[in-house]
């Protein structure tokens, strides 16, 4: 049988990207009197895309403001905003309008935030508390397509430039904005303006940023958990912890470590449960499941060093998972799961560095913490 070719994952833009392209559609409109089907835009690397244009129409009489929206395309890559609607309203304004409002942008533009963009309200991103969400990369763009439309029409006019996402607030919801301090919509985002499929970056992104406003908000220990079950287990166990002490890091073992200890963190709690705790403890810097067999044979040979049992190791090693394992090592042998987050804080300590104090958990599937390196570790973390 012929060997089947792999697909080639698609890429995407960033809703940065999309706003650029909405802002730039609008603008031409304004100018052109022709409303654009697709429009190009210069992306952050230099290179260019073109993005279809969805809606696009005039909102006044004066034909002076122009609403236009593009639907964000995230590829092959796993994104809450795929297929979001991502807007601009464009409106051309008065000299004097120019002198009072003209941003830090472009001389005479102006960007701001709408319905479904959200409000920064915590110190420790790249934007600061009352703006909105909108980073740095999207205002680049977006400030290059309006440059490029006036130069194309030959103006110098002054022009705000509204991004607003339908549904934003909705959104919102299913992504770490709040904890972030970001509230009433999404972050309009993007550094390249290209979305790579599965890409790690939004994710590695979302963790320095949740770092940079723990340590903006006074925070000198963290709690890495490895998702939202083991974070909900850990706020349970300390329920009076702010919740920007609580940081979801994924597979990212090493470069949260490293980050946490460059920002100057003092004290990181790691809480995972059997699995993830395995691959830390034999020191996998990026803890993704294809590695699942190699753990399990290395298990099976700490299971045997520890209690000297081969029939006990050889059933370690024919375990289905992690988690099958972790159930009868549970019941019958309990002292190499302790072993395990030993092994995991030892491999942590190595990736963060010797000024860092690093405690370990791990949580049974029910929440229960079945190792805990330190046993008044709920009391005075914070102090």
């Amino acid at each position: 049988m012929a060997k089947r070719k792999k697909r080639k994952l698609r890429t995407g833009f960033t809703t940065g990207a999309a706003a650029a392209a909405a802002a730039k559609g609008a603008l031409s409109l304004l100018l052109g009197g022709k409303t654009p089907s697709r429009v190009k835009i210069e992306l952050l690397t230099g290179s260019h895309l073109v993005i279809p244009i969805h809606t696009c129409l005039f909102e006044d009489k004066n034909r002076e403001k122009v609403r236009c929206t593009v639907i964000k395309d995230a590829g092959d890559d796993p994104d809450v905003t795929h297929r979001a609607e991502i807007g601009a309203i464009v409106i051309l304004r008065d000299e004097e309008t120019k002198k009072i409002n003209a941003g830090p942008d472009h001389a005479g533009l102006l960007i701001t935030g709408g319905k479904g963009v959200g409000t920064v309200t915590k110190p420790g991103l790249e934007i600061p508390p009352g703006e909105p969400a909108i980073n740095p990369g999207p205002r680049k763009m977006i400030t290059k397509a309006i440059e490029e439309t006036l130069r194309k029409f030959n103006a110098n006019i002054p022009v705000n430039v509204q991004v607003f996402v339908p549904g934003g607030e909705a959104l919102a919801k299913k992504t770490l904005n709040s904890r972030l301090g970001i509230l009433g919509g999404i972050s309009i985002l993007g550094t390249t303006g290209v979305v790579k499929p599965m890409s790690h970056d939004a994710y590695i992104a979302t963790i320095q940023s949740s770092m940079s406003v723990a340590k903006a908000s006074g925070i000198t220990k963290l709690i890495l958990t490895t998702g939202r079950r083991s974070e909900r287990y850990s706020q349970a166990l300390w329920p009076n912890l702010p919740e920007e002490s609580f940081i979801q890091i994924g597979d990212f073992f090493r470069m949260s470590l490293e980050e946490a200890s460059k920002k100057g963190f003092s004290s990181i709690t790691l809480a995972a449960f059997f699995g993830k705790a395995l691959k830390m403890a034999q020191r996998i810097p990026h803890t993704h499941a294809a590695k699942s067999r190699l753990t399990m044979h290395k298990l099976s040979e700490w299971s045997y060093m520890l209690i000297k049992n081969k029939v006990f190791s050889e059933k370690v090693l024919s375990a289905n998972t992690a988690r099958h394992a972790f159930d009868f090592i549970l019941d019958e042998h309990p002292e190499i799961i302790s072993y395990v987050g030993k092994q995991m804080i030892t491999s942590a300590k190595l990736f963060s560095g010797t000024n860092v104090k690093i405690h370990g958990i791990i949580f049974d599937y029910s929440g229960n913490d079945i190792f805990n390196s330190e046993a008044t570790l709920g009391e005075g973390i914070l102090s």
